[in-house]
């Protein structure tokens, strides 16, 4: 099942928006070639090795675009997926298959390929407690899926939006005169607002650790492109009184590193916006 933040009414908005943007007033390529009610079946075939997301996804769609379309899935979400094999099949109408088929492969591609980059990244830190979190470096529109397919994979969703958390960065800091006074105004601001929201803010310098520190009320502290040194020292200084999270620049070749230090989360915007999508077609049967 989809999680608790993807709820039925948006996930039906984000296909009816695709569908749309899509079919424009019509797929005249499959009205123009294919004689009407004609039936046709499909099966996905998968043609690289990864993990598979998106399965769920393609259900809802065909189920969103006709109630007609039988589909039935061999792959679940989360399942480790060789060349060669199917992973579901679908029949009915051949017009309805064919206009609901770019949306599946759209959204099955990308992300399983996040899925995949996801579970790769998260073996690297197998052997730490340290989490992976994804970023809001996501494609506009596209939220949904990226941040499900990271969950798939075995990652942890950051915060959704700008309106689910506070995260002050180093542009509000700077814009709001300093750590302290970011600090002082958000606390203000959320009780004003009556919300019950929890605060992260980064840190470029253990300097501005120690002003956070002074000034409290976080619940978690952002070691913004800090080496796994300063990562030590800073989570010293932190002492286990909030949440530690490391971000910025970390690759590869430095996530065990860095999970190695201790550091409660790792935060990677690459799971999002470089990932590779996974091959795969829907092939007439």
């Amino acid at each position: 099942m989809y999680p608790a933040y993807l709820t039925e009414e948006k996930l039906h908005e984000f296909i009816r928006n695709a569908m749309k943007e899509d079919h424009g007033d019509g797929d005249h390529t499959s009205l123009g070639c294919i004689r009407e009610g004609t039936q046709a079946q499909g099966h996905l075939l998968f043609k690289q090795e990864g993990i598979v997301a998106g399965m769920e996804m393609a259900q809802i769609i065909f189920d969103v675009f006709s109630k007609d379309l039988l589909f039935e899935s061999y792959k679940k979400d989360g399942d480790f997926i060789h060349e060669g094999e199917v992973g579901f099949k679908v029949s009915g109408d051949a017009i309805q298959l064919l206009g609901a088929e770019r949306l599946v492969l759209n959204c099955l591609q990308r992300m399983s390929g996040i899925a995949t980059y996801t579970h790769y990244l998260k073996s690297l830190i197998r052997n730490s407690p340290a989490q992976l979190l994804d970023t809001r470096k996501t494609t506009p529109n596209f939220r949904i899926a990226e941040k499900w397919a990271v969950e798939i994979g075995g990652g942890t969703n950051h915060r959704f939006g700008l309106h689910d958390m506070v995260m002050l960065k180093d542009n509000h800091i700077d814009f709001a005169g300093g750590v302290a006074k970011a600090l002082k105004s958000t606390k203000s601001y959320l009780e004003k607002a009556k919300k019950k929201l929890k605060i992260e803010i980064e840190v470029r310098s253990l300097q501005e650790l120690k002003e956070v520190i002074k000034e409290g009320g976080v619940d978690r502290i952002m070691l913004d492109n800090m080496i796994p040194s300063q990562i030590r020292q800073s989570i010293a200084m932190i002492d286990g009184k909030y949440e530690t999270e490391a971000s910025g620049g970390i690759t590869e070749m430095s996530i065990s590193e860095i999970a190695d230090t201790g550091v409660d989360y790792i935060s990677i915007g690459a799971l999002t916006h470089s990932y590779k999508s996974l091959d795969m077609s829907l092939k007439a049967i």
